[in-house]
C-alpha cells in the first residue's frame, strides 16, 4: 500500500518482472487489434508494454505505485520518442486519475493482490472504464510446472470480476508471462473481461 517495497525493487537493477521488452502474449494481441481507444496500463512498471502500444500510434497512460519505475518507464519513451503519459497513482483510488479508458492492460499487477483487494481493484478499475470497455489481465496462472509465486485460478479471476459488480469474462486462455527467473517464461493466463 506504502509503494515503498515495489520501489525498492527497482533500486537495485532490474527488479525479477522487469524485462526489458513487452510481454509477448500483449504484442500478439496488439497485433490482433485488441487496443482500441484510449488505453490504460495498470501498474506499468517500467513502461515496456505502455511503449509499445504507444509505438503502435495509441494514446497510453501508464500508472504504477513505484515511483522508481515511472522515472525509468518516463526515460525509456524519451530515448524511443515517443509521448506516453506516466504517473505515480494508487490502483484503489483510480477515480482520481480524472479520466476514462476504453481498453486496460493489467500485465503482472493482478497477481499482487490477496483475494480482498482483487475486488476493490475490479471496483476501482470500473471508475475509470467506460460502457464497452476490455480490461485484459496478463497474471501468472495455476496450472502448470514453475508457476510463479502468486498463482491465480480461473475462480480468482471469476470472483473479482463478477457480473453483480458490472463485469463479463469473455476468455481465459493460457498464455506465458517473462520473468528474469523463466527460461521460456511462467505459465499464465490471460483473461479478456468486458465492462457492462
Amino acid at each position: 500500500m506504502s509503494g515503498v517495497p515495489w520501489d525498492a525493487s527497482y533500486q537495485d537493477g532490474p527488479a525479477p518482472w522487469d524485462v526489458e521488452q513487452p510481454q509477448q502474449a500483449i504484442v500478439r494481441l496488439a497485433a490482433e487489434g485488441g487496443f482500441t481507444g484510449a488505453v490504460l496500463d495498470a501498474g506499468c512498471g517500467t513502461g515496456d508494454n505502455a511503449i509499445h502500444l504507444a509505438a503502435l500510434g495509441l494514446s497510453v497512460f501508464g500508472f504504477d505505485v513505484a515511483e522508481s519505475a515511472i522515472a525509468i518507464a518516463r526515460e525509456r519513451a524519451q530515448a524511443r520518442g515517443l509521448e506516453v503519459d506516466f504517473a505515480v497513482a494508487d490502483a484503489f483510488a483510480l477515480d482520481r486519475v480524472g479520466r476514462t479508458f476504453q481498453t486496460v492492460l493489467d500485465s503482472g499487477l493482478f497477481h499482487t493482490f490477496d483475494a480482498d483487494e482483487r475486488s476493490r481493484y475490479a471496483a476501482s478499475l470500473a471508475t475509470v472504464t467506460e460502457p464497452g470497455a476490455t480490461v485484459y489481465v496478463l497474471c501468472f496462472s495455476d496450472e502448470g510446472p514453475d508457476t510463479g509465486p502468486h498463482p491465480i485460478s480461473r475462480n480468482d479471476l471469476a470472483a473479482a470480476f463478477d457480473a453483480a459488480s458490472g463485469w463479463r469474462i469473455a476468455a481465459i486462455e493460457p498464455t506465458r508471462i517473462l520473468t528474469r527467473f523463466h527460461a521460456d517464461g511462467a505459465p499464465a493466463w490471460l483473461a479478456t473481461i468486458q465492462r457492462a
